[in-house]
């Protein structure tokens, strides 16, 4: 700060001799006063202007907490009493919903949700306190020249300011009036972000209805809650009040002096990262370095720790239960959270992380779990069917400082749909709609356990599941050891391979072996690394040791072409999965009614199950359909060798579009069960599949897709091309245009659908933001081979609809034929 009060100086006494020289005496001694009253702003006095005596300000009727800043309230007026020695330093500005209207959100919004996150620093300006925001993300060393540019380039916002009220007795702290800070609409700090204000048309804040309701201060932190009553048109919930009123709470916490050495991510191993943008490299370039997300666990005993022995840390990983979850959860929930222990140990860390059942008044009484002190697995009173593992983590490092893990209360009913679903077949314990407590808490319990390795840093890794053989499923002892995927943190939920008669079957995912190896690879401590560029021939050694075995490989979630890391699907094969689960699926389909509405007297749950069951036969659909036009993508160095992107070869793309075609596309009749649909709704029979059959086809027929086929056919001829996986496709959904044969209601309807995608392809774009698969189709050959397929089709259904037919097919038949010359000829 003193450098700021030196340019200000400067500022004034280079401009005053220019002043000086057009006055006269009378106006000089004006001048000097004035100046003098600047120099005075330098060092300010306590009776000085607004600036006032301490006791004026924090009179005798205040409130006091101590903590990182005093806090003091004085009538209905808030305060903080900031030291000097605070002044600049980095604090992190969390702002969470303490409680909300019901439906916020769409309902994935919750009691807990964070709603911003923001770096900042009180600093002195003049009379002022400002609370600025600052930003790591583009970074130099400060002894570098560049370092300047730096600052200049990246001038950092003012959130607020506010007029120093007073100086404390001793002149270590400045007080301010946060009042108006905290009980009016400060964008920064708001529950209500811009897109959630158009959505229910939010007019203001209703400052007659908004208040603070409390402060505290704690020993690294402050918390504030406020309660904020906004005006709005068109409110989530109680409508007819046009109001929107939020419990907010405001997280003030101070960052270590010193933040805790970073390490480099790899993209071979998933970590959450953060990066910065490094202008002080010898690289010709600013050098973006990527690092991950991860808590700070040192070792109580560094040499046993360096010896190979499991040592304790030194601050453990601690969650608390929210005290909102039911009794009969409560086991299940610390036992998720205790299941990587395991983990811990395989990177040298005993007792690194611990769940404790929530502390009654007597054990703490400021226990809150808005408190950003204590990682909460907050259970939500919602119709929600999900489960989040967020964290707050430290932007300078990634040090994760707190996570509260998020359990929607109606989550467990997903669980037990599908677990009925997916493994009701070989599974007779699950062919109830009165799943067992045990059952039903070690879902949980897995649940608990893939979001809180979210919290720990890991991302979903949906290569998990290609680790192990298709019919290892079918392995007993295979299953118990290993369960259905190399990690927990795959989208791998149940063993829907496992067929009727195969015994001592697990069906619920695991903690596995990828597991204990990222959590090694992020958290061991490297003896003698001092930084982050002296860990990584260690942490490249360590890659390499598991290089080759597919229960080590990472799959990103977001990598959709590759049809290796999907989502929900298991097994290294996903033709022959989805048989085994398409025959299991069968069999559950067959006794539905049988386990829901035999037994209820109602037709609600078959209802509910007949959806989710859709929902299964569309997943398995879904992980053939990837193999057609996919790409493997493979995570190497280039001192791997190998090749980092290959097409899926031709045969399995065939194989593929010839499984589709048997499968989905020839109307699946085990589906459309009248003794099912006629007893849960009234009509809609054909729709629900023309749904399924459009997505398929839309699916093949996307621009992604073809595109890549195109691209991969370039590089090699002997790939599977664009024009054949039409041709194939074509013959397929049209082959009874290729005989004479009928046409029923559900392949007309499919039959419609081709033609309408291939109407789609010949007028629409890729939208040019999608930069992974943008190119030009006007000029790519996709709207030459779309309009000769289209010829091609126009002759087959024109003869095809002078053969002995229904009529209904001829009328078909010739609307199909009009459709195509609209689409081939539009005027």
């Amino acid at each position: 700060m003193k450098k700021t009060f030196l340019y200000a100086l400067v500022l004034v006494f280079s401009f005053m001799p220019i002043t000086h020289q057009a006055q006269s005496t009378k106006n000089k001694r004006k001048k000097k006063n004035k100046t003098e009253a600047l120099q005075s702003k330098a060092t300010p006095k306590k009776n000085q202007g607004q600036i006032k005596d301490y006791d004026k300000v924090i009179t005798k009727d205040a409130v006091t907490d101590e903590g990182l800043f005093k806090v003091h309230k004085v009538g209905d007026k808030y305060y903080f009493e900031i030291p000097n020695e605070h002044l600049g330093k980095d604090m992190l500005l969390v702002s969470r919903i303490a409680k909300l209207p019901s439906n916020l959100g769409g309902g994935y919004m919750n009691a807990g949700t964070k709603t911003g996150e923001r770096l900042v620093a009180w600093e002195r300006f003049d009379k002022k306190i400002l609370i600025k925001e600052r930003s790591y993300n583009s970074v130099a060393e400060e002894e570098l020249p560049i370092s300047i540019s730096v600052k200049s380039n990246n001038y950092e916002p003012t959130l607020f300011a506010f007029d120093i009220a007073a100086f404390s007795k001793d002149s270590t702290a400045v007080v301010i009036d946060v009042t108006k800070f905290y009980s009016t609409d400060v964008k920064a700090i708001s529950g209500l972000q811009g897109r959630l204000r158009t959505t229910y048309k939010v007019r203001n804040l209703d400052a007659s209805r908004s208040f603070i309701n409390g402060m505290k201060s704690f020993p690294k932190n402050i918390e504030v809650v406020q309660d904020m009553t906004y005006n709005a048109s068109q409110p989530p919930s109680a409508q007819s009040a046009e109001t929107i009123s939020l419990q907010m709470n405001q997280s003030m916490i101070l960052l270590p002096e010193v933040p805790m050495q970073p390490r480099f991510a790899d993209d071979r191993v998933g970590w959450f990262t953060y990066s910065q943008v490094d202008y002080g490299s010898k690289k010709l370039k600013a050098d973006r370095k990527t690092y991950i997300r991860r808590w700070k666990l040192e070792p109580k005993d560094p040499e046993a720790y360096a010896r190979g022995e499991l040592v304790e840390p030194i601050k453990p990983i601690v969650y608390y239960l929210d005290p909102a979850t039911p009794e009969s959860l409560r086991k299940y929930i610390k036992e998720g959270i205790e299941l990587w222990q395991g983990p811990f140990e395989s990177a040298g860390f005993k007792n690194a992380i611990i769940a404790k059942y929530p502390p009654t008044k007597e054990e703490d009484p400021d226990f809150s779990p808005e408190d950003i002190r204590y990682s909460v697995i907050r259970y939500v009173a919602s119709e929600t069917r999900n489960a989040m593992g967020p964290s707050v983590s430290d932007p300078r490092s990634g040090e994760i400082i707190e996570s509260d893990i998020i359990w929607y209360h109606n989550h467990l009913r997903s669980y037990r749909n599908r677990y009925l679903l997916e493994t009701g077949a070989a599974n007779p314990s699950a062919r109830t709609l009165d799943t067992s407590e045990e059952e039903i808490g070690e879902m949980m319990k897995m649940v608990i356990a893939h979001e809180v390795g979210h919290a720990l840093g890991l991302p979903h890794n949906m290569s998990a599941s290609k680790a192990y053989d298709v019919e290892s499923y079918r392995n007993g002892a295979f299953t118990q050891e290993f369960g259905i995927a190399s990690t927990i943190m795959d989208y791998a939920r149940y063993n829907y391979i496992a067929q009727p008669g195969d015994q001592n079957i697990r069906f619920i995912r695991q903690i596995g072996p990828y597991d204990h190896y990222a959590i090694n690879w992020g958290y061991r401590e490297i003896p003698g690394a001092n930084s982050a560029e002296a860990e990584n021939v260690t942490l490249d050694k360590w890659i390499m040791e598991k290089a080759g075995d597919a229960k080590y490989v990472f799959g990103k979630q977001s990598s959709r072409f590759d049809p290796t890391s999907q989502t929900e699907d298991i097994g290294n094969d996903a033709i022959k999965a989805s048989d085994y689960a398409l025959k299991n699926l069968k069999y559950v389909a067959q006794n539905l009614p049988q386990w829901t509405s035999s037994q209820t007297n109602d037709y609600d749950d078959l209802e509910e199950l007949y959806g989710e069951l859709l929902g299964c036969y569309n997943r398995y659909v879904g992980h053939v359909l990837g193999n057609v036009g996919g790409v493997e993508e493979n995570l190497i160095t280039p001192s791997q060798g190998g090749i980092a992107y290959q097409a899926v070869p031709k045969i399995l793309q065939q194989q593929s579009i010839q499984w589709l075609h048997k499968n989905a596309f020839e109307t699946p009749r085990w589906l459309v069960d009248k003794t099912m649909l006629q007893n849960i709704d009234y009509n809609g029979y054909t729709e629900r599949l023309r749904r399924l059959q459009s997505r398929y086809l839309n699916s093949l027929l996307s621009f992604d897709k073809l595109g890549r086929l195109i691209d991969h056919e370039s590089i090699d001829a002997t790939n599977y091309s664009a024009l054949t996986m039409m041709q194939d496709l074509r013959k397929g959904v049209f082959s009874e245009a290729l005989v004479t044969k009928n046409v029923d209601v559900y392949r007309r309807n499919l039959q419609r659908a081709f033609v309408d995608r291939m109407a789609f392809l010949m007028t629409e774009d890729l939208e040019s933001n999608r930069r992974d698969d943008y190119f030009n189709v006007s000029q790519s050959d996709i709207r030459a081979i779309v309009r000769g397929e289209l010829n091609t089709l126009k002759r087959q259904v024109a003869s095809a609809g002078n053969r002995q037919v229904n009529t209904v097919t001829k009328y078909h038949y010739r609307d199909l034929v009009k459709r195509i010359e609209e689409i081939l000829d539009p005027k």
